[in-house]
This record gives C-alpha cells, structure tokens and sequence, in this order.
C-alpha cells in the first residue's frame, strides 16, 4: 500500500547508521524484506562512485541533499515504516573528521529532518577493504561518535551487535516495539 499524503506522517523512520563496514546495508537490506518495506540506499556511494575524481566538501552538501531526495522520494513507497541506511549525521561526521567543519546547509537540514529510531552498528565484525572505505585502523575512534551524536538527538537508539542472526533479531525486535508502542 502506498503513503497518501495524509499517511506520510504515520510513516516511522528508521535509520541504521554506525561506522564504515559494520553491516548497515546488509541489515537495511534484511529489514526491509523482513517488514516488506522500501529501503533508501546510502547516495553517496553511486555518487562517488560516478565522480571520477577524489571528493570535496562541496560533494559532501551534493550527497546530503541526494540522501534527503531519495529518503523523500521512496517515503511515498511506505506503508508505515522506512528503513533509511544512513542519513546526514554520516556526511556531518566524515566532513568534521576531514575538513575540521561541516556546511552550515547540512546541519540546518540535519536539524529539520526526524527520525523514530536508530540502529546503531556495533564495530565487531571483519573489516571488508572497498575503494570508498578510508579508516580501519580508526573504527572504534568513529563508532564513539556516532554514538555521541546519536544520543544529542534524544531519539531512541539500540545498539546492534553480534552475528548476522543476533544483529538481526535485535533490530527486529527493536523496530517490533517501536512500531507497536
């Protein structure tokens, strides 16, 4: 069933959001199949991946609005929940680490958009080496402020770890409640 405009507000986000290689679109995937659902595919990677050159900090504010276009765009797909893999806190992590700062056009629209729930992942399991990834050696370092800038949010998170099964059950049992609260 699609959103009409009236059910959009009823549409319950979820964002799984944790350092790189952790098991996000993998578990993004499984949750929306799980809950038959769509889910918004993280835009920086087809973006960079087109790019053909290293990116910049303008590139960042390019990814943050195709993220904001996408996660708009297949809300109208979603009968009451959207899985989101990622949202701007991501863009404003990796350009604070990279640049020192972060557009002030990301963080106003960082502050304009809600989520009902993250799903936090945890760094415990193997580094997979991908052209796009940059830190293995800092994932611990990064895993802190994700959670960091998760809780300043004040929205509920659970945090996600283990094997496959084990992450998996957490995150639908933690979706199950909110979606039944």
């Amino acid at each position: 069933m699609q959103a009409t405009q009236e059910s959009l507000k009823e549409v319950k986000k979820v964002c799984v959001i944790g350092p790189e290689c952790t098991g996000k679109t993998e578990l993004s995937k499984y949750l929306a199949e799980h809950f038959q659902t769509p889910w918004v595919e993280e835009y920086a990677r087809a973006y960079l991946y087109k790019l053909g050159r290293p990116y910049d900090q303008i590139d960042l504010v390019k990814i943050a609005h195709g993220q904001l276009r996408m996660e708009d765009e297949w809300v109208y797909d979603a009968d009451k929940l959207l899985i989101c893999d990622t949202n701007l806190i991501v863009i404003k992590i990796w350009s604070e680490n990279k640049y020192g700062t972060c557009s002030p056009e990301i963080l106003k629209r960082m502050a304009e958009r809600k989520y009902d729930l993250y799903l936090l992942t945890n760094i415990d399991i193997p580094w997979e080496a991908d052209p796009q990834r940059e830190h293995p050696d800092k994932r611990e370092h990064f895993w802190q402020i994700y959670k960091n800038e998760i809780q300043q949010t004040g929205i509920p998170f659970v945090e996600i770890a283990g094997e496959r099964e084990t992450r998996r059950k957490t995150a639908v049992e933690a979706i199950d409640k909110m979606l039944n609260a």
